[in-house]
């Protein structure tokens, strides 16, 4: 099936402030955030897109905008069900404040128990997620073939719990995985299994356009999966959404 390249937003400017932005209105890009989004086009030169799926929300749109502006092919599809968590009463406090209140050890802990105040649960953030993503690898697959590779930018929260899907893990495991401001993760969905390619990855993807050998799903994705010169970098800060 389609390759998914799940990538965060920039950092932006609730990042910066240490705010908890979830849906607040407004919240853009910083200068360093601009800048990582510049760099994006580059990154990615190499690689055929059939498409690119957005949070609706402003940091992510300001992302994507500079490789749309080199792709002039690719259209801007946005789908709500990966936007960030709607944290409620949360949205917009200060993490700082925030990890005082006694729900925020659930947060990290067991997080599959947790509602926010005024807002969802996170299983239910994870649930749209996945549904998202297998609609779209079923639309780019059938449209594009399953050799299609698409990005689909999000938010913190919201690719750790893809992360955890896809490696099977538990949710309440979610926060023991990391992914940096326009760090771009990798998955390979195939009939059987997914396979995680990239976590947190800020280099380039040059190893993964498609090859010509007509490796079966699984075995190419683990060609692919072992053979990337340890170049997947982990890192990021997991409290900051």
């Amino acid at each position: 099936m389609a390759t998914l390249f799940l990538l965060r937003h920039g950092r932006s400017t609730a990042n910066t402030e240490g705010l908890l932005a979830g849906w607040t209105p407004g919240v853009a890009l910083d200068e360093r955030g601009a800048a990582q989004a510049a760099a994006l086009p580059g990154r990615l030169a190499e690689l055929p897109l059939a498409a690119v799926v957005s949070s609706p929300l402003q940091r992510c749109r300001e992302t994507v905008a500079p490789l749309l502006a080199t792709r002039p092919e690719l259209t801007l599809h946005t789908d709500e069900r990966i936007g960030e968590c709607h944290y409620g009463d949360w949205s917009g406090r200060k993490l700082a404040e925030l990890a005082e209140e006694p729900l925020m050890q659930v947060v990290q802990n067991h997080p599959s128990a947790v509602t926010f105040p005024g807002g969802e649960t996170m299983r239910a953030m994870q649930a749209r997620a996945v549904d998202a993503v297998r609609e779209w690898n079923a639309r780019i697959d059938a449209e594009h073939g399953e050799q299609a590779a698409f990005v689909m930018c999000s938010h913190g929260d919201i690719i750790k719990s893809l992360v955890a899907d896809a490696l099977g893990l538990h949710l309440d495991l979610f926060q023991r995985i990391s992914v940096e401001p326009c760090s771009l993760t990798v998955i390979r969905y195939t009939r059987t299994r997914p396979f995680l390619l990239r976590l947190g990855d800020t280099g380039d993807f040059a190893a993964l356009v498609p090859r010509e050998e007509s490796d079966d799903a699984a075995g190419g994705a683990e060609g692919r999966a072992g053979g990337d010169g340890g170049q997947a970098t982990v890192g990021g800060a997991a409290g900051a959404p």
